[in-house]
């Protein structure tokens, strides 16, 4: 049996939620993706991750995006975190593939379901009538077991309804 997404629900402040927007936006993520990845980062750390400020500034003044700070450059010229750019489309369009994948495996395991149960029905019925059973009952209607009980009339023609 496949892995199952869970739903994770909780309530936030609307500040929180604005700023949690924002943040989202400026990465070009949904909500659902940028908590996605925060808990992927925490259980890939086991629960151990550090909060580094995104200021130059002194880091104990905690200047940071949560007091509207911008990021800053480090003298290498690069940010942290690292970022990369990628379209709304692309994670769009990943969403969607992600969402038809697991649609397609919950069908192929109902599929699966269903002929398993299809194969047990089967197993359990004895009231199979094989065809030559039947033609070999027509043919024996007069009770002598000649095989010769009925005889169809070929000289005439014959219609359907």
């Amino acid at each position: 049996m496949g892995k199952k997404d869970k739903t994770i629900s909780f309530r936030v402040s609307q500040e929180s939620f604005e700023a949690l927007s924002e943040i989202a936006d400026e990465r070009d993520l949904s909500l659902s993706a940028l908590f996605r990845d925060y808990v992927d980062a925490l259980v890939e750390h086991d629960g151990q991750i550090d909060v580094v400020p995104e200021r130059g500034d002194d880091p104990a003044a905690g200047g940071g995006a949560a007091t509207g700070g911008e990021p800053a450059v480090d003298d290498g010229g690069s940010s942290f975190p690292p970022t990369v750019t990628v379209p709304k489309q692309f994670v769009r369009e990943h969403e969607r593939l992600e969402l038809e994948s697991d649609h397609l495996r919950e069908q192929l395991e109902e599929y699966r379901r269903y002929v398993t149960h299809l194969q047990d029905k089967l197993d359990e019925d004895d009231d199979v009538v094989y065809l030559e059973e039947l033609d070999g009952v027509a043919n024996d209607t007069n009770g002598e077991g000649d095989g010769e009980g009925f005889e169809i009339d070929t000289d005439e023609p014959y219609r359907l309804g």
